[in-house]
């Protein structure tokens, strides 16, 4: 099952175990129990401490497999073959089963541990997915820490029945107690705000009794990242305040263009970037949504939805932006119910089916190419005359035999049943004529929208809402900077925000020196 080069970085990695992990795999005759069998037994093979053992007939889920320290009560299971972005996923779980301490802070471990009541999640994937191993490993975690938690991961595109049932239309889906508790990427931190109610209200009361920071960054992407790292090594005091850390790029598949890197994934990079911020002194505060920017005479305010208010000398944003929506009849109604802005994470679950991807620049046309190796038909609809995507994509596209393109199509409304997506409708703009497809999912790829409406009335925007700055990254308002994809610069790219984001920083250190520096006059005397 693994092969050689595999093997050895997990041999490695299973020399950090101390327990006994006790393995159970819930098999029967099909191809895929005899395919799990085979990646438990390479596991198992590779060290002493994993002890496996089969079970047939038990009414557990087929194939799927349970881990436990022995001598503990953890519940911590796969059902699935947890390979592709899972298989980090299965090994942190080994490890953390069997005795590794994981990276959490005291706090976050004191604060799982202290949960009370019985908690019975189930986590949605797809294994193509680059948010879902977020909430699994978090999950994971905290089944390991707490034994009234308990988690299973389920690979949807392997237990297909139970995705129609629950009508699952987006990964990753998570159930407590048979409810659903929450949709997309989740962190630790995030789930626990969301059981633990106390801990926003307490967090908040934290935050507002800080002092004012000489510089604090709105935004935690490339760009606010760059930022809060250039201002840190000044030695002034820097801040962060997130509404999740990594941003944008959190909900990026493929990166190739990050000049020195030739190849690598989103959430790997907002991993490398809060960990390179974490080397410096930067209080971040993640999990937190700026809803007002009000100058003062000596401090600038940022106030946040919790309650909270945070104070600086200088103010960094870099809010970034989000997928742009249709704004037609229907598609709020059935966002997650077919309606989808990342085919990565959801295209496993529309296997076989009939979808359409609108948008025909070059997001666009890479989800139809990557689709059309799943569904059974892909329709692009393009509102422009012609595609805009680059040119090898678009002869890429026109290869396949279960894509079809149209051009001129103005989307107007998404249909459904009430619970799930079953077409949509479009304008045809060169004659008018009004037509329906029927389709089970629709995927929208038609460009970015600045995170900026908190911030109309305050500073200067665009009429595209973006935020106007010069050329050291200066808005409207003395003291405010502005970096990265919510601002005018052009071309939104990872390595221009990051490179706007230092900028902004020193622009911001500069302002500081400037403001505190004594007039002449009092030095002439």
């Amino acid at each position: 099952m693994l092969d050689a080069n595999l093997k050895n970085q997990l041999k490695a990695y299973l020399e950090k175990v101390s327990h006994t992990i006790e393995i159970i795999a819930y098999v029967d005759d099909s191809d895929k129990s005899r395919e799990m069998l085979a990646l438990l037994n390479d596991i198992a093979s590779l060290t002493s401490y994993v002890k496996l053992s089969e079970m047939r007939d038990s009414g557990e889920r087929t194939p799927s497999f349970s881990l436990n320290r022995v001598g503990s009560n953890m519940d911590v299971r796969f059902a699935g073959i947890p390979m592709g972005h899972e298989f980090t996923s299965l090994i942190l779980a080994l490890l953390q089963v069997g005795g590794h301490p994981p990276k959490a802070s005291p706090e976050v471990i004191e604060q799982i541990r202290g949960l009370e009541g019985e908690f019975r999640f189930e986590t949605y994937i797809s294994l193509s997915c680059q948010n879902c191993p977020d909430v699994v490993q978090a999950l994971n975690l905290m089944a390991v820490l707490n034994p009234n938690i308990h988690h299973v991961m389920i690979d949807g595109a392997l237990f297909q029945d139970e995705v129609s049932q629950r009508q699952i239309m987006a990964v990753p889906t998570v159930f407590l107690n048979g409810q659903t508790f929450g949709q997309g990427r989740m962190g630790l931190e995030e789930i626990l705000a969301k059981l633990d109610t106390g801990a926003a209200e307490r967090e908040a009361a934290k935050i507002a009794r800080k002092e004012a920071f000489d510089v604090l960054v709105v935004g935690g992407g490339p760009a606010g990242a760059a930022a809060a790292i250039y201002a840190a090594r000044k030695g002034i005091r820097t801040g962060v305040v997130a509404e999740r850390f990594g941003g944008q790029v959190l909900d990026t598949m493929g990166i190739e263009n990050f000049i020195s890197v030739k190849e690598t994934e989103g959430p790997k990079l907002a991993v490398a970037l809060e960990q390179h911020v974490k080397e410096y002194d930067v209080d971040v505060m993640n999990l937190q949504r700026a809803t007002a920017l009000v100058p003062g005479q000596s401090d600038i305010e940022i106030r946040l939805e919790s309650g909270a208010s945070v104070r600086a000398k200088t103010v960094v944003l870099a809010t970034g932006a989000r997928w742009r929506q249709m704004n037609v009849p229907g598609e709020n109604e059935y966002r997650n119910k077919g309606v989808a802005y990342c085919p990565h994470c959801d295209g496993p679950l529309f296997k076989g089916k009939r979808v359409a991807v609108i948008g025909g620049g070059n997001s666009g046309v890479e989800a139809a190419i990557d689709l059309a190796g799943i569904v059974s038909h892909v329709t692009l609809l393009e509102f422009d005359t012609k595609l805009r995507a680059d040119a090898v994509l678009q002869r890429k596209l026109f290869s396949l035999p279960n894509v079809k393109v149209i051009t001129q199509a103005q989307t107007t409304e998404v249909t459904g049943d009430g619970a799930k997506v079953n077409g949509l409708r479009y304008t045809d703009r060169s004659t008018g004529a009004s037509h329906h497809i029927e389709l089970e999912g629709i995927f929208v790829q038609i460009g970015l929208l600045p995170n900026t409406d908190w911030l109309k009335g305050s500073v200067a925007l665009s009429p595209r809402g973006e935020i106007e700055v010069d050329a050291h990254g200066r808005t409207s308002v003395p003291g405010v900077f502005a970096a990265g994809d919510a601002t005018t610069v052009p071309y939104k790219q990872i390595v221009i925000a990051m490179g706007e984001g230092s900028k902004a920083a020193l622009s911001a250190f500069d302002h500081l020196i400037r403001t505190s520096a004594p007039n002449e006059e009092k030095v002439a005397a």
